[in-house]
Order: C-alpha cells, then sequence, then structure tokens
C-alpha cells in the first residue's frame, strides 16, 4: 500500500509519520541554514582579516621581512645543530600557515588552489609524520612526492623566496621543506631511518642494500603514480564537474589552470604555445597531459636521489640555489613594477573625502 492509503487505514499512524516527516524536513533546513551563515561570517571575517592587511600593507611587509630572515637564520641553526628536529618545526609551520592562507585565499577568490597537488601531497606526509611514522612503504611514497613533482615545481614554476611576502615564503616553504625533512632522516637521523628496515631483514639493513631494485621502484615510482592519479580524478570531479557552474559564473576565481594559462598567454611562453597544440578548446586537456608527463619524469627522478647522498645534497642546493635565484629576479625586476602600478591607482582614485568636498563646492 502507498503511504496515503497507511494514512487512511491508519489516521494516527499516518499523522504521527506526517509530523515526523515534517520534523526531519525542518531540521535538515536548519541544518543548512546554519550551515549558510557559518560561511558567510567566515567569508566575512576573511574579508576583514585581509582588509586590514591591506590598509598596513607597508608595516607588515617590514615586519616579515625582519621575521622572516631571523627564521631563516634559526632554522639554518637547527638543521645543523638539531637535524631530527626539523621535522617538527615542518609540522608546526603547515598547522599554522596552510589554515591562515586558507583565509586569504578565501578573500582573495583563490581558494582552489588548495585542491592543488602540493597540498595533496603535504597533507599525506603530515599524516605519515604524525601517524605513521615508521611505515617504510608510506614513506617513500611521500619521499618520491616532496622530491619528485614538488621540488621540481619549485624550480619550474620560479617559486621565489622573498622574506617580506608571507605568500611566497609559504609557496616555497610548502614545496621546499618536506623534501628537506626527508633529506635529515635519510642522512641526518640513522636512529629514525634504521627503524624502518624492510620486512624479514635484521636491524641495520638500509634499503638501500636490497639487491631486488623492483622494491625501490614499485614504492618510489609505481605506487606514487597511482596515488597521483586518485588525485587528477578527484581534482577534475571536484573542481571541473561539481563546481564548474561556480567558476562560469565568477571568472574571477582562480584555479592554477586559469592563473598559471593566464600568466603563459601574457608572457608567450612555451607553456602557452604547447597547451594549444590541440587547440584553444582542448587546453584543459593538454594541460592535464603536460602536468601527468612532468610527474613521470619528476617521480622518476626520486630513485636515483633516495640511493644517493651526492645527488640528494646536490639537489637541495639546486632547489635553495633556485628560489633564492628567483627571489632576487622578483625584487628587482618584479617589485618596482607593482610599486609603479599602486601608486599610480592610488593617484587615479580620489580619495573619498576629496570627493565630498568636489561636490559640495560645486553645489555652492
Amino acid at each position: 500500500m502507498s503511504n496515503t492509503e497507511d494514512a487512511e487505514a491508519n489516521p494516527y499512524g499516518g499523522r504521527r509519520f506526517s509530523r515526523v516527516k515534517q520534523r526531519l524536513k525542518d531540521r535538515s533546513k536548519k541544518v543548512a541554514q546554519t550551515r549558510e551563515k557559518t560561511k558567510e561570517i567566515l567569508s566575512k571575517q576573511a574579508g576583514l582579516i585581509a582588509k586590514h592587511a591591506e590598509e598596513h600593507e607597508s608595516f607588515i611587509t617590514k615586519v616579515t621581512h625582519f621575521l622572516g630572515v631571523f627564521a631563516y637564520g634559526a632554522f639554518c641553526f637547527i638543521l645543523g645543530a638539531r637535524p631530527q628536529d626539523v621535522r617538527y618545526i615542518y609540522v608546526l609551520f603547515y598547522i599554522i600557515f596552510v589554515p591562515l592562507r586558507w583565509i586569504y585565499y578565501r578573500y582573495k577568490k583563490w581558494h582552489y588552489y588548495l585542491f592543488d597537488f602540493c597540498y595533496y601531497a603535504n597533507t599525506i606526509f603530515l599524516i605519515n609524520l604524525l601517524f605513521f611514522p615508521r611505515n617504510q612503504k608510506l614513506f617513500m611514497v611521500t619521499f618520491s612526492f616532496a622530491e619528485g613533482p614538488l621540488a621540481w615545481a619549485l624550480i619550474v614554476w620560479r617559486c621565489s623566496l622573498v622574506f617580506s611576502s608571507v605568500d611566497k615564503l609559504v609557496s616555497v616553504l610548502i614545496h621546499l621543506l618536506p623534501g628537506v625533512v626527508f633529506f635529515t632522516i635519510c642522512w641526518r637521523d640513522p636512529a629514525f631511518f634504521e627503524a624502518m628496515h624492510p620486512e624479514g631483514t635484521p636491524r641495520g639493513f638500509s634499503w638501500r642494500d636490497i639487491e631486488n631494485r623492483s622494491f625501490l621502484c614499485t614504492w618510489l615510482f609505481t605506487v606514487p603514480l597511482i596515488a597521483y592519479v586518485l588525485w587528477q580524478a578527484l581534482y577534475f570531479l571536484i573542481v571541473n564537474v561539481l563546481r564548474r557552474q561556480r567558476l562560469l559564473k565568477d571568472p574571477e576565481v582562480m584555479t592554477s589552470y586559469r592563473g598559471l594559462s593566464k600568466k603563459a598567454q601574457k608572457a608567450n611562453n612555451v607553456w602557452w604555445r604547447l597547451s594549444g597544440c590541440l587547440g584553444d578548446q582542448n587546453r584543459m586537456l593538454m594541460y592535464i597531459l603536460l602536468q601527468a608527463v612532468f610527474t613521470v619524469a619528476t617521480m622518476a627522478l626520486t630513485v636515483p636521489i633516495f640511493m644517493s647522498y651526492e645527488l640528494h645534497l646536490v639537489f637541495q642546493i639546486l632547489k635553495v640555489s633556485a628560489a633564492v635565484w628567483n627571489g632576487g629576479q622578483f625584487l628587482v625586476e618584479v617589485m618596482p613594477r607593482q610599486v609603479v602600478l599602486k601608486e599610480k591607482k592610488k593617484l587615479e582614485v580620489p580619495p573619498p573625502h576629496n570627493i565630498i568636498l568636489e561636490a559640495q563646492s560645486l553645489a555652492s
């Protein structure tokens, strides 16, 4: 029988059923309203924080530069004196600065950047350090992330070490710190590394002594590549399918594809020309393919890096050198242009009190 027939056969039961149904509807509405209010409050707070930051930009820049230089010096000291503690600095950095970045990016409409692979990889690495520190296989997967796509993105996408910019500092550290942590664990913290000896082998037996190299290739290349494909599928589903209408309605909302394509088009560089090989309508597909090729190539390089102290050390120097060099280029070439543009905008838009005075003079 249908619900209506049940209600006619048993009026009391039908009324009771309808009341329960109505309560469930009311409760779901209240939950939805509470969720919307929470989103509005968070958005407003993010906007207020970002506006206050813009109003005091000059002072914040000076303080950031001061703190950044001293923090860099302190980090170098800890790296030499207590390398085993570097991983705790990384955990503290990620827990503090990634939520703050979300607040700032939410205001700037850049929050879809937090779906990028670098945050996916860093989150897995954080879970590895906090909950599964002795899991050798997860350790190798996250090593491949850190010294593969994350590390090379620092070089290829020209991340800049600029102490006066919190945003640029966080971007560099998101890509740089995981690799530095792995370097200290592998070569400067033997007690931690030896605790993760392969199953069925005596303690002190290093992974690098394994005769069957397929074990290393599986967990440094094949499995990380599968994890990357999973991320790519989730990213496409969330950003390009579920949130497609949101992105179409607001062109100011930034994603990694939008941001990179704008810069590439403006510069008319090799990336823009490569992404147009299949026509303008297939640039998104070409972007995904190029990113996949980049990931495969960089993950393949993690196997020799994992095996050699010399290669690993040279790679750390290369990453830091690239970030410092790009930071110097930004300070010399880009920042002066930005300052000039900001000054021009200030001159073009008169202050509100000047507009009022002009209106009053015209009225009189």
